[in-house]
């Protein structure tokens, strides 16, 4: 599975942004699919998951009310939306996918995931 996440930029702060990820080459129907971030000096960040059933989702306490993921698997596509963004989210925004184990599988840890894509930069201004 080859991930491509995109959608990062420069914004404001209590701006809003839509990262999206996508595969080539291959469905994302059948994985967990999870966002991470990484700020400079700092470790890689559980920001959101959305597991193999559409619906059943998981949020960082950091962003939790700031942040949605969904899922259209039709499109191959997994969105992860932020509003209200804050210079402390500034980041590498990565996803990643894992086959999932259960409909309701959500893993949080970067080491449960084996494929990931590359980064897309979000920069909040103060």
């Amino acid at each position: 599975v080859q991930l491509q996440a995109s959608g990062g930029g420069l914004v404001q702060s209590g701006g809003s942004l839509k990262l999206s990820c996508t595969t080539s080459g291959g469905s994302l129907a059948g994985y967990a699919v999870g966002w991470f971030r990484q700020a400079p000096g700092k470790t890689r960040e559980f920001v959101a998951i959305a597991a193999r059933s559409r619906g059943t989702t998981g949020i960082a306490g950091s962003v939790r009310g700031r942040a949605t993921i969904s899922r259209d698997d039709a499109k191959n596509t997994v969105d992860l939306q932020m509003v209200g963004l804050k210079p402390e989210d500034s980041a590498i925004y990565y996803c990643a996918a894992v086959l999932a184990t259960s409909d309701q599988s959500t893993p949080a840890r970067d080491y449960e995931y084996r494929y990931w894509g590359r980064g897309t930069l979000v920069t909040v201004s103060s």
